[in-house]
């Protein structure tokens, strides 16, 4: 009875909908804090962690080649065109979809299974074989993840058409639980396999939390398949989407492919630092992206692109006002970040501090990539799906360019080394000789991202002039110097507080941290009120009209996104 009246949440309508995704998606992101924590308080940058993240690469590909078949952006409008004539021809085109992504991704996983010992080599070439035979036996274990999560994909499309959130809302959140009941149960019991298990279990309970709400909608699907339905439609619009998150595959697997040359710990050391990272663009970035999609794809389709341009403006000022304020705020409170969610147990004083090095590296990158979410939606809304390939093309050789010549100069140069260390704050004194040089990978990730947000941004603002960019520079000043303002007086207040709290216990950090935060977001508030940046007074009129009686109090116009 308690889950069937929190499966009708659901059902309340669009802006409750809207309201339980962003709670569940910070949920979601404090449970991956939690489950980051486990994995580096029981194993610490090891190689056993290593072996574990780089079990992840092949089943990840084979998944980002599973959305050739099943990618939401293109599967949800080709379901509700079909299901617009008939509920009856709707069905048969998700049945027809399922049939032929189970058959093609069985295919995969079943080749993949018997070529990963000629490809774990490549992946990780710096493991040796007992290492490399490891990863071998997670990875074969994994492969059972992206079936569960295609065809997840898949229920969740159906889902999402007939505006059914809670059960997708919570996806994300089960995976993840899955993932922290491996750590913490099956590893114990089955060893090092068993943390692959609980990524299979997370991958499962993807799937299964959404099956009781596609029973209610009678949506089960069947094997069969009808060229009727037309369902090799759907690559047509799956390809963009498909190639370019195979495009961020396979840098990754590159990166894990160098990363494994490194000394012992350079994998998780990236891969940690990537997640801490990844919270503020999952919330801020793909939040606004999301939300002004619909809204500048019915514009394209208007032909009204002046408003479409104004929309895309809007959109871009309040991912620099959020982004901006963050990335100087992760930069001043780096240490404590890391300290505070990952620093226990084995995870040692070195690992701390090469985390916290690489963060302070991918913190460049929140802004950027919360802005590749936006431009990409936006050209794919203009219908020009080429050029965002060819950016990403572009930036994931320039990551891979950088990556390489960075871990070489550092390598080879004392020199460089040393002033890139003092840079970061990294005593080359207490880490050994080729540790440093894994921090030249979130560097190459940050440059390429950076790279990749100016060449989709400015490809974009001069199909209409210069004058967005202009607009965008004056609102991107006031806002850096309001964060640059909020940054020095965060650092004071440390500075201050750091002679009287201790900085070697949780309650000293948290508390050390939290008055500093509170007293830089006052003055980032005065900041922003007496510089004149529009987006703050946008969100404070929001706020302020969503707590007086309206109806629709959970919606935002469209110019406030």
């Amino acid at each position: 009875m308690v889950l069937s009246r929190f499966f009708k949440i659901e059902l309340k309508g669009v802006h409750q909908a809207a309201l339980l995704l962003a709670f569940t998606s910070i949920f979601n992101g404090v449970l991956g804090l939690f489950r980051d924590r486990l994995l580096a308080s029981n194993f610490g940058a090891s190689r056993m962690l290593d072996m574990y993240y780089a079990a992840f690469r092949v089943p990840d590909i084979i998944f980002s080649l599973s959305l050739f078949f099943i990618a939401s952006t293109a599967f949800i409008p080709l379901f509700l065109e079909h299901r617009n004539r008939s509920q009856k021809e709707a069905q048969l085109f998700f049945d027809s979809i399922f049939s032929i992504f189970l058959g093609a991704v069985i295919v995969l996983v079943v080749i993949a299974f018997f070529v990963l010992p000629h490809v774990i080599p490549f992946v990780v070439p710096g493991f040796s074989l007992e290492e490399q035979a490891n990863t071998l036996i997670l990875s074969r274990i994994m492969l059972l993840s992206p079936v569960f999560f295609g065809i997840s994909s898949i229920v969740s499309g159906v889902i999402q058409s007939a505006k059914k959130f809670f059960a997708y809302a919570m996806a994300p959140i089960m995976y993840n639980g899955g993932i922290i009941l491996g750590i913490l149960f099956f590893f114990p019991r089955y060893g090092f396999s068993g943390l692959a298990y609980g990524v299979v279990l997370g991958a499962l309970l993807h799937l299964f939390v959404q099956l009781p709400t596609l029973l209610k909608l009678h949506s089960l699907p069947r094997i069969r398949f009808s060229r009727a339905a037309r369902p090799f439609q759907i690559f047509k619009y799956s390809f963009p989407r498909a190639f370019a998150l195979s495009f961020n595959q396979i840098t990754l697997l590159i990166l894990t492919a160098v990363a494994s040359t490194l000394s012992a710990g350079a994998i998780s050391i990236f891969n940690l630092s990537h997640s801490l990272y990844s919270l503020p663009l999952i919330i801020i970035g793909l939040s606004y992206s999301v939300a002004a999609f619909p809204s500048m794809a019915e514009l394209a389709l208007k032909n009204e692109k002046k408003v479409f341009f104004d929309h895309l403006v809007s959109a871009t000022r309040h991912i620099l006002f959020w982004t901006v304020p963050i990335t100087a705020l992760f930069i001043v409170f780096r240490a404590h970040i890391v300290r505070l969610v990952l620093g226990a147990g084995a995870f040692g004083w070195i690992d701390t501090h090469l985390t916290i090095a690489s963060l302070f590296l991918f913190s460049f990158a929140i802004m950027a990539q919360s802005l590749v979410t936006l431009f990409v939606r936006a050209y794919y809304a203009l219908a020009k799906v080429r050029q965002p390939i060819l950016y990403n093309a572009i930036s994931s050789a320039v990551i891979i360019f950088v990556a390489f010549f960075s871990i070489w100069i550092l390598d080879t140069s004392l020199v460089f080394k040393e002033g890139f260390a003092k840079l970061l704050h990294v005593g080359l004194e207490n880490i050994a000789e080729r540790d440093i040089t894994l921090l030249g990978l979130p560097l190459a990730f940050s440059i390429g991202s950076l790279t990749n947000a100016i060449l989709l941004g400015r490809g974009l603002f001069r199909m209409n002039g210069e004058n967005e960019i202009k607009k965008l520079m004056r609102s991107f000043r006031r806002i850096l110097a309001a964060a640059i303002g909020m940054s020095a007086t965060a650092y004071l207040v440390l500075q201050v507080l750091g002679r009287s709290f201790t900085f070697d216990t949780f309650i000293g950090l948290s508390l050390q941290a939290g008055i500093a935060l509170v007293v830089s977001l006052g003055v980032g508030m005065f900041l922003f009120r007496k510089l004149g940046v529009e987006e703050f007074e946008d969100i404070v009129s929001a706020l302020h009209t969503k707590f007086r009686k309206q109806k629709n109090v959970l919606q935002p116009e469209v110019e406030h996104l």
